[in-house]
């Protein structure tokens, strides 16, 4: 535990490891006199401040993370700081840093005998940060998101914060302006308020300061999904390889998607998939790459070997899929690649899959290239893996990921246009900016056979977003429905799956036949 805490005041910054011994390590040799602490709920002495720890969840930088590699978390840790410091002078803040460690949370919580509240800032994608320990102290806890750093701990976590019934609550803000207002609310404990009092002040303001829906105006779209019974047939005739692992859900998952609706799994290894690789046509590659250059809009970061080693490894996966007899591959691509086990991304690949009729899915997850096949089946329109943002301020969802269809209305209808880019995690590789468009209704679901459920929500798309913080692809759209609703009942992991299109009456149809319960995220 002691080194835990040495790295916390290590990392820490600006404040120099002098500075914070001084204001925070020096509290574990006072703890016992219990009269230099003001109690949360009685008025604290005139002139002292509410001491308040500013947490800063983060990560090594130097590997593939949300944000990106080489994300300057000091520099936006010590903005932050800078500005909370200046907008908030009735309160104090101790800094710490949590750097992916589940040790260093409890560090935190040994020493904080006089620290009155705490704000929780999630940087990035630490998973093994142990936010939901730093949220059971019974003390006025604000979470904020990082958009595009923390989304991810943010969103998978929430919801069993908020089953702790604690006083806690949140921010999910592009805008800073939203977070200083939040914080304003600790100067409450000065007048002797609860901590519950503080929680009901941070969610006050955070409705206050939500917008409101926007109009979207929107485009034409005829949607005439196929006859449900003949889809759910074929997919009892369907076959899904997963590459790299037994994929989100194992076995269990496998299981419950062959009993349920037929759709079968395939597990291929990463040698095979390699060899396939090695195997692909020079020529037909070569071609390829030089036909995704050509139509795309620019070309950014990857070469045109990198792009070529893309299109060979598409070539390498649609040999598989051809010998297993497949409609859909689903890679643990990350695994793969950060482990050596492949030489290119899938992405490209499956960007070209997706826009044939195909499924192409991310991450050997199983849950989403189900929801890809039968939404596919059933549309003839392909879905897109995201990781999902929600930024208050525009009330909207951004669904970011780095790869995306081009067509997303179906293999015969129009492309949209995208850039060829570098994975973003890593800045390695090649993957794919796609441009998709606006003025849309988009359907966004996972389908669960395991719990016999399928979780839905509908928005509006309105736009891409250009910043180059986390996933190449962000598409912008305004939640149909209760945001904060969507938020804190958040469940099954962090990815979903957008198609175009209002399929919710297609939705509660699948769910009748199977006897599945339809789950309004929003």
């Amino acid at each position: 535990m002691k080194k835990a805490l040495n790295r916390i005041q290590r990392d820490c910054c600006p404040l120099s490891r002098r500075t914070f011994l001084a204001r925070c390590a020096a509290c574990a040799g006072c703890a016992s006199v219990s009269g230099l602490y003001a109690p949360i709920g009685r008025a604290q002495p005139a002139g002292s401040k509410p001491k308040i720890r500013a947490v800063f969840c983060e990560t090594d930088n130097t590997r593939p993370i949300w944000p990106n590699i080489g994300y300057d978390f000091e520099s936006r840790r010590r903005a932050l700081l800078n500005r909370l410091q200046t907008d908030c002078p009735e309160l104090e803040f101790l800094p710490a840093v949590l750097m992916d460690r589940p040790d260093d949370a409890q560090a935190v919580l040994q020493q904080d005998h006089e620290v009155q509240g705490y704000v929780l800032f999630l940087q990035g994608l630490g998973w093994r940060n142990d936010i939901v320990s730093l949220c059971k102290t019974g003390k006025p806890t604000l979470l904020v998101d990082n958009l595009f750093g923390g989304s991810g701990l943010f969103l998978t976590r929430i919801s069993t914060i908020r089953n702790l019934q604690k006083p806690v609550d949140w921010v999910a803000s592009a805008n800073d302006d939203d977070i200083v207002a939040s914080v304003r609310a600790f100067r409450g404990l000065a007048e002797g308020k609860s901590a519950d009092q503080i929680a009901a002040a941070f969610r006050e303001i955070r409705h206050q300061r939500t917008a409101r829906p926007s109009a979207v105006e929107l485009q034409a779209d005829a949607q005439t999904p196929r006859r449900l019974e003949q889809v759910l047939n074929e997919l009892k005739q369907t076959t899904v390889l997963v590459v790299g692992g037994t994929g989100w859900g194992g076995e269990q998952f496998r299981e419950a998607a062959a009993r349920e609706l037929g759709l079968k799994f395939q597990s291929v290894s990463f040698e095979e998939l390699r060899a396939a690789y090695q195997a692909a046509p020079e020529s037909a590659s070569r071609e390829l790459a030089q036909t995704w250059i050509r139509n795309a809009e620019r070309v950014v970061e990857p070469t045109e070997e990198e792009i070529i080693k893309s299109a060979r490894m598409f070539y390498g996966m649609k040999s598989l899929m051809d010998r297993y007899q497949a409609r859909g591959i689903t890679v643990n691509c990350l695994g793969g690649f950060y482990g050596g086990h492949l030489d290119a991304y899938p992405c490209l690949g499956f960007v070209e899959l997706n826009n044939q009729g195909l499924v192409g899915g991310c991450e050997a997850d199983q849950m989403s290239a189900l929801t890809m096949m039968v939404m596919g089946l059933a549309t003839g329109r392909p879905g897109y893996i995201s990781d999902p943002v929600v930024d208050t301020s525009t009330y909207s969802i951004i669904y970011a990921h780095c790869v995306a269809m081009t067509r997303p209305f179906g293999p015969t209808g129009p492309a949209n246009p995208y850039r060829i880019r570098n994975h973003s995690e890593d800045r390695k590789g090649a993957a794919v900016q796609s441009l998709l468009p606006a003025g849309y209704v988009v359907t966004t679901l996972e389908i669960n056979p395991v719990q016999r459920a399928v979780r839905l929500h509908r928005a509006r798309t309105v736009g891409n977003h250009e910043s180059d913080m986390a996933c190449r692809t962000k598409l912008i759209a305004v939640v149909s429905g209760d945001l904060e609703k969507l938020v804190e009942e958040w469940q099954w992991g962090w990815h979903r799956v957008t198609v175009y299109g209002d399929w919710r009456p297609l939705v509660e149809e699948l769910c009748q036949r199977c006897k599945f319960q339809l789950i309004d995220e929003a």
